[in-house]
């Protein structure tokens, strides 16, 4: 970063060192980040990551998770109109992003929608409730890179936005088994659970191979989604733009993986080896390579 007081260097260190020890599937560790993004990237993970843990983590009532989550909302009013006083870390490395990149502020609210959900919302009556929560949970990340980069056009947004939700889909795809019995949610629609004859008791079973065509025709949906988002790696430079590819890549190997698993075993979590990783990197440096690789992938 250039141009920043000492306390806000020392805030933006901060979101660092909160985004490494909790590196998940942001991409806020990544050497392929432009160093001049690495801060403004964290800053955006540690108001997400402190954020999610209102919602999620210790044994707060609902009414207190929900109160943290709006004063996140009333500091990023403050923010908004350049009244923040604060010495929170994550907001003064934020505030210092938001203006320096002309960050929409909306984007942050968006994800406290889907966190304010989280506490309130358990279970999903259709594919289309699911697909609205992704618009909160998943799609603002994708924004947020993408006008840190520059200004996107409408198509680009619209193109993150179909990545982002896949990449949402198909962490609910791994995680179904984990998110009920530790969590109590049910990300699977279930009016297509009834049409199928399944209860929320077969989500848990040794033998998943009665849910297996349920499973599969969500799998799809997000192969679809993949389809029309992947093309965002090809319209952006940079190490940026590589590393757009390498996650979608990513995406995209992991849920092959999950189609290949036999309709025995659709609850086990695919993990990507450290070759396939590596492989990931090679083939998302090249433009072209990457288009090819996608559209084998996207066809087998």
């Amino acid at each position: 970063m250039t141009q920043t007081s000492p306390d806000i260097d020392e805030a933006y260190a901060w979101c660092q060192k909160l985004a490494k020890s909790h590196y998940e599937n942001f991409p806020v560790a990544s050497v392929l980040l432009p160093r001049h993004l690495r801060g403004p990237i964290a800053a955006i993970y540690a108001f997400a990551r402190t954020a999610d843990d209102f919602a999620d983590e210790g044994d707060a009532s609902q009414a207190e998770r929900l109160t943290s989550l709006n004063n996140y909302s009333a500091l990023l009013r403050d923010i908004e109109t350049a009244q923040y006083r604060g010495s929170e870390p994550v907001f003064l490395a934020l505030q210092d992003a938001i203006h320096r990149y002309s960050l929409p502020v909306q984007l942050f609210e968006d994800l406290l929608i889907a966190f304010r959900q989280d506490v309130v919302k358990s279970r999903y009556a259709s594919f289309e409730e699911v697909l609205d929560y992704c618009r909160y949970s998943a799609n603002p990340v994708g924004r947020l890179l993408l006008h840190l980069d520059g200004y996107p056009d409408q198509h680009q947004l619209e193109q993150s936005d179909a990545i982002c939700t896949a990449l949402q889909l198909i962490n609910f795809f791994q995680d179904i088994e984990q998110d009920f019995q530790e969590q109590n949610r049910v990300y699977i629609p279930l009016d297509e659970m009834a049409a199928a004859g399944l209860t929320e008791h077969d989500l848990i079973q040794t033998d998943s191979r009665q849910l297996a065509p349920l499973i599969r025709s969500l799998y799809q949906r997000a192969t679809s989604f993949m389809s029309r988002g992947y093309p965002l790696g090809m319209t952006l430079s940079g190490r940026l733009g590589w590393e757009v590819r390498a996650m979608t890549l990513g995406g995209i190997t992991t849920l092959k993986l999950l189609q290949k698993q036999t309709d025995f075993a659709l609850m086990s979590r695919p993990r990507l080896s450290r070759w396939q990783l590596i492989s990931i990197l090679i083939l998302s440096a090249d433009k072209n390579v990457y288009q090819r690789t996608i559209k084998r992938l996207l066809n087998n």
